[in-house]
């Protein structure tokens, strides 16, 4: 079975740049000249497919694949807590496996999402997030994903991502939406 579909996008790496092979979750370095195809290109990251295996590049690096890199985010200076977190909520629908087109949201792995406002004005986000299965290799990466975007948003000057498997995830925590685009409803 191939990686790449008639729809995937072929490209050749135009700088040395830093991937994370999926599902094992180890970095690696791509060099500059790499020929591979973009098989998925969502939530800002890519998943692409080189010489025989899957590796996700992050959208900071999308350059390297001849890409443009996700636009910087914008809050209002009167957001209140309610306006950052539908951003934080949004933000957090840009994280994706590798593996799967559907966002953590939708996929019912984020159980909880709560702001503190900090002594400096800015914000602290506290979010609990599941996996499909706990020996998935992307768990940290996802982790680390959903903490990067998250402080990405102004005023959030902190997140805290904690990998929780309590209660264990189901299918059934799947939004209809998420059911649909993966062939389980």
């Amino acid at each position: 079975m191939s990686g790449f579909s008639l729809s995937s996008e072929p490209f050749t790496l135009m700088r040395d740049c830093d991937a994370v092979m999926v599902p094992q979750g180890e970095t690696v370095r791509l060099p500059a000249g790499q020929i591979g195809y973009i098989t998925q290109a969502l939530g800002g990251s890519f998943t692409v497919y080189v010489d025989g295996n899957l590796f996700r590049v992050a959208g900071s690096d999308a350059d390297a694949l001849g890409k443009e890199p996700p636009p910087p985010i914008e809050v209002p200076a009167d957001a209140t807590d309610a306006d950052v977190e539908k951003l934080a909520w949004d933000q957090l629908r840009t994280v994706f496996d590798p593996e799967i087109p559907v966002n953590v949201v939708e996929l019912g792995l984020v159980y909880d999402l709560s702001l503190e406002q900090r002594e400096d004005g800015q914000r602290k986000v506290y979010v609990k997030l599941t996996l499909t299965a706990p020996g998935c290799g992307m768990g940290d990466i996802l982790v680390d994903d959903a903490r990067t975007k998250l402080e990405m948003i102004p005023t959030i000057a902190e997140a805290d991502v904690d990998l929780v498997f309590d209660p264990p995830w189901s299918y059934s925590m799947m939004s209809d939406a998420a059911k649909l685009e993966t062939g389980m409803m």
